[in-house]
């Protein structure tokens, strides 16, 4: 096991942390796929309003790519398909049937030996028939990975440190199984699988010696598999790794050994909004009323998948593919009185001018961010926590002069869109935003 210190980042100590206690909750009555919330799509619709399916039927596929397929997660009938602007898909609604949930085969089981032994042609097929294709996902872009193209490792992410994620001993407690032949399936699209886990899960790491590759020891965003690529890294070619995390290599390993495709999904539902803060067993595209339950604030907002790197979620919407959090933050309706003239002993920020700098408890969070836009003052807070050494405000000011080559310099595709520059800007400038923005504007211009 190969141990990996990084030097920066930041560490967020909020209030409302899941409970100690995990809920199974009743099959929902509907469940959605969302595609606005897959990157890159362009999803070309197979059912429509009122098609019954099953669980595993195709509901669309990739414009660009017709071979990567999104499956339903329920079996029942399509209720609503919904379109945002320039009709834009959004949700394609499922309401399920109570009684004998009709659930589609989509190949025969296989053991840890029929997955040892399969040509790599064949498990990619598999894998895309399954619909688990969509959960591998490449660098620079963090798009869906390519299966036509070979990665030069493939980096599996055991870990989260943003605040309120599932962590491993809770989702691997009773699927740990299935952990062993997901690697196994990986290790036959790339022989190179770095799996890695914070160091500072002592006793996670000493039970999963054997799969564990690399312990990273850091401040948040040392989790992310791009962070430890960009320590690892020995040839450029290795900028278009292969990524996937924890959960999803059980999703994977579960389609492939039972032939069907997997719906379980543990979500963690916290924040300072939370009536009940806890780990929720439900399936893929939940809806987000059902894990969170009541509300202690008048004004929640639901934000899906972290509160740095993830959305505001309507509480009448599902969860997304990928998300395995939702966090519920008050929403301040008024500001504060004499905010200025407050010690703000109880504000959560990277700037040392509040008391807050001097507790150690977590402290309470909102969605108020405490100030408006203003200009770049070069105090050098986002280049400070930047996990892979970019000068975002430099790369910022570059991308507003269209200079392309020298963000790229800077460092543009090497971002692992963390949200911390964004977090401690004292001007509010929304620095990975504009970032991620630019990266997928290069992607355009590249394809």
């Amino acid at each position: 096991m190969i141990s990996v210190r990084t030097a920066k980042g930041y560490d967020l100590s909020l209030r409302g942390a899941p409970l100690e206690t995990s809920e199974r909750l009743a099959p929902p009555a509907t469940l959605a796929v969302l595609p606005e919330h897959v990157p890159f799509i362009k999803p070309r619709l197979t059912v429509k309003e009122g098609d019954r399916v099953a669980v595993g039927d195709l509901l669309f596929t990739d414009k660009a790519n017709p071979r990567i397929r999104f499956l339903s997660p329920g079996g029942g009938h399509v209720e609503a398909i919904h379109y945002g602007p320039r009709r834009v898909l959004r949700a394609v609604v499922i309401r399920r049937e109570a009684q004998n949930e009709p659930v589609k085969t989509l190949g025969p089981p296989m053991d840890l030996e029929e997955i040892d032994q399969c040509p790599r042609s064949d498990l990619v097929e598999r894998l895309l028939a399954g619909g688990v294709w969509p959960l591998l996902r490449a660098f620079p872009y963090r798009g869906i990975a390519d299966p036509e193209s070979v990665p030069p490792a493939i980096f599996v992410s055991l870990d989260a440190r943003e605040p309120f994620q599932v962590p491993p001993e809770r989702y691997l407690a009773n699927h740990g199984a299935l952990l062993t032949p997901g690697l196994r399936a990986l290790k036959r699209l790339c022989p190179v699988v770095h799996v890695y886990a914070d160091a500072a899960r002592r006793a996670f790491c000493d039970t999963h010696k054997d799969v564990i590759t690399h312990a990273v020891r850091g401040r948040y965003p040392a989790d992310d598999a791009g962070v430890l690529l960009f320590h690892v890294r020995q040839s450029p070619k290795e900028n278009s790794a292969w990524f996937i995390n924890g959960q999803d290599v059980l999703l994977v390993a579960q389609m492939l050994q039972t032939g069907q495709y997997p719906t379980e999904r543990l979500f963690a539902v916290a924040g300072t909004g939370a009536a009940a803060p806890r780990y929720v067993a439900s399936r893929l595209g939940a809806p987000l009323k059902d894990l969170v339950g009541e509300v202690r604030c008048q004004t929640p907002r639901y934000t899906v998948g972290g509160v740095l790197r993830g959305y505001a979620g309507d509480p009448e919407g599902h969860m997304g593919l990928y998300e395995t959090s939702v966090t519920v933050l008050p929403e301040p309706v008024e500001a504060d009185f004499l905010t200025l003239f407050r010690p703000g002993i109880d504000k959560p920020s990277y700037s040392r001018a509040f008391l807050s700098a001097l507790r150690r408890k977590p402290l309470p969070m909102t969605t108020n961010v405490n100030g408006g836009h203003r200009a770049c003052i070069a105090c050098g807070y986002c280049a400070d926590v930047c996990p892979v050494d970019i000068w975002p405000q430099m790369t910022f000011k570059s991308i507003l002069a269209e200079e392309v080559e020298e963000s790229l310099a800077h460092g543009l595709l090497d971002c692992v869109e963390c949200g911390l520059c964004s977090y401690v800007c004292p001007s509010k400038i929304e620095l990975a935003a504009t970032l991620q923005a630019a990266k997928h504007a290069y992607r355009k211009e590249q394809a």
